[in-house]
């Protein structure tokens, strides 16, 4: 089985590589696509050395040659980042003028980031579709994951969105019950960097109450919250829900201390520069700080179901948290709306696991955020000012029509060099 992946050159893949090289016996090559040649040089070799290191025997090659690199893929994993840390770094400081939080997911950063990375996804997209096995799946990493997984499925391309925060929200609740990841589930709702936890089932039981009871404090600093968020409503939520529930002091918090994209690219050049030893074939404890812990356990996963032997039609049927179009799941968004649950996945894809109805206090910023979600997408595939400007009022951290205007013409001034229609 071949396996592609776009954005190749991430400091991120050394992850995807050991995750591989221990659990995925059933990739035959893996080939890492980038057009950053001086990343490819030293991502490379370190993906190729971390897999041999774990006694897999798959070919690892690196291009900057997207067809090459696509060509008869089974699946094509995308992680890519248009404009690197530079464009992250504006995401997160322009919208500060305007006392909104700043982030590349969230608010008009993550518009911004959505206008930049559709047009190529799809590109992407398109290719594969030319190009890659009969049936391959497109896996996508890239943020905004629901938008992006969006446009590939409204397109009509065999595609799942997936993030590592449920999988790391698993991953830590076993770590406070003492139990295996694997005996705990969760009842993760929501959309993509916008979900919850509503329940930490263990042999069919939730013990999320004793959970937030025993240790509510401890669970809050975990996800970045305020204890009375959880303890009074009985859920988890993500810690990009802070962005909402505390926007005014999340604000006054950035304006005080330095961009994450500042942050994430000294830890980039450090590993940079360590992934050139030719004797490193371990991932090194460093890149545990640039984010996404647990992607690769997540990616391999899912890949290992989506490419079920053709033998088994119904594939492996297990249960992973992933990004899929809604189809009925929550009656008050679209079918076509992309949402972040539990889902069985199958050879023939993921179907959402049927799921108790969102409250309303879940129910209200879930039907918001996914309205403006649709609009982001229609800027992202048309552009325009005018598109721009309705997806930031529809956004509710923005939300004001003065302020949408002065937001819509900042953030097209930040990006024209990204944007075909600016």
């Amino acid at each position: 089985m071949k396996l592609a992946v776009i954005g190749g050159g991430s400091t991120y893949t050394p992850e995807l590589a050991d995750g591989l090289g221990r659990l995925a016996p059933q990739v035959t090559e893996l080939v890492l696509v980038d057009p950053d040649e001086a990343r490819l040089a030293a991502v490379g070799p370190v993906s190729a050395r971390i897999m041999r290191a774990h006694g897999h025997q798959a070919a690892v090659r690196w291009t900057s040659d997207a067809e090459d690199g696509i060509d008869g893929a089974a699946a094509v994993l995308i992680q890519l980042r248009v404009g690197g840390q530079a464009a992250r770094d504006r995401d997160e400081t322009w919208p500060l003028d305007f006392c909104c939080v700043g982030q590349e997911t969230t608010g008009a950063g993550g518009l911004a980031k959505a206008l930049r990375t559709v047009p190529l996804v799809l590109q992407i997209a398109e290719l594969a579709r030319r190009r890659a096995a009969p049936g391959a799946w497109l896996i996508d990493f890239t943020n905004p994951v629901g938008i992006v997984t969006r446009a590939l499925l409204d397109a009509g391309h065999r595609a799942v969105g997936l993030c590592n925060v449920a999988i790391g929200l698993q991953r830590y609740f076993a770590s406070l019950l003492g139990v295996p990841p694997e005996s705990v589930s969760l009842d993760h709702v929501g959309l993509n960097h916008l979900t919850w936890e509503r329940e930490v089932r263990v042999d069919g039981t939730d013990l999320l109450p004793g959970l937030l009871e025993a240790r509510g404090a401890e669970i809050a600093a975990h996800v970045d919250s305020a204890e009375p968020v959880l303890t009074a409503h009985g859920f988890v939520p993500s810690y990009y829900l802070r962005y909402y529930y505390e926007h005014d002091a999340e604000v006054a918090e950035q304006r005080k201390a330095g961009t994450r994209a500042a942050a994430v690219a000294a830890i980039e050049a450090e590993l940079l520069r360590m992934y050139a030893d030719p004797a490193l074939d371990t991932k090194p404890a460093l890149l545990g700080e640039r984010g996404g812990a647990y992607y690769s356990e997540a990616a391999v996963a899912l890949l290992a179901s989506l490419l079920a032997s053709a033998d088994d039609k119904q594939g492996a049927g297990d249960v992973q948290v992933v990004n899929v179009g809604n189809a009925g799941t929550f009656g008050f968004l679209p079918d076509d709306a992309v949402i972040e649950v539990p889902a069985v996945i199958r050879s023939a894809g993921p179907v959402p696991v049927p799921t108790a109805p969102l409250p309303p206090l879940l129910r209200g910023l879930v039907g918001h955020v996914s309205a403006y979600e649709e609009l982001a997408l229609d800027a992202a595939l048309r552009g325009g000012r005018a598109r721009v400007a309705e997806a930031l009022l529809a956004h509710p951290l923005i939300g004001q029509h003065d302020l949408a205007e002065k937001m819509a013409d900042r953030l097209i001034a930040e990006n024209a060099r990204f944007l075909s229609w600016a």
